[in-house]
């Protein structure tokens, strides 16, 4: 198969911690550079400062639930980024592991296999969050408020006469 990225880099993303791999083409068979990094901001700044040691210009990485967008978010000035879909990387059985998944993710990007997922621009994601959480506060205020009604209402009991 072709490669279309010499340099690259594969990641896989959990909750508290990252995988990542990195592929550099030294001929037939590409060297790998393995390494795990956790999800604090300086440890993901730690990551990217890593990849640049390696020149590296181009990150893939699955979108696993919410977890992907802190990565995203400090990787995504310094590289061209890939965020792909995990329902089409998981596709082949075998791989159980983390460094198994970011070896794998880093191949299919080396050979061009990955399509992207839409990411809109961090202005279009903080809109996005905003409106989200201000549709989650309205519907908190109406739940507590039919809540708060309810409690005021007079009870429909029928108590025995005095």
């Amino acid at each position: 198969m072709e490669v279309l990225y010499e340099r690259c880099c594969g990641i896989d993303v959990h909750k508290s911690s990252v995988a990542a791999c990195i592929l550099l083409d030294q001929g037939r068979k590409p060297q790998k550079h393995l390494r795990r990094f956790g999800c604090t901001t300086r440890d993901l700044r730690e990551l990217a400062e890593w990849l640049r040691s390696f020149d590296v210009r181009h990150v893939a990485m699955e979108s696993t639930g919410v977890y992907w967008k802190p990565v995203w978010n400090v990787l995504e000035e310094h590289f061209h980024m890939v965020l792909a879909n995990a329902q089409h990387i998981k596709a082949v059985p075998g791989r159980k592991t983390d460094m198994m998944d970011c070896q794998w993710i880093a191949e299919l990007l080396r050979h061009g296999l990955l399509r992207g997922s839409y990411v809109p621009s961090p202005v279009i994601r903080d809109l996005r969050d905003l409106t989200r959480t201000r549709a989650t506060l309205s519907q908190e205020q109406s739940g507590i408020s039919s809540r708060i009604q309810s409690c005021w209402r007079a009870p429909t009991s029928s108590l025995p006469a005095p």
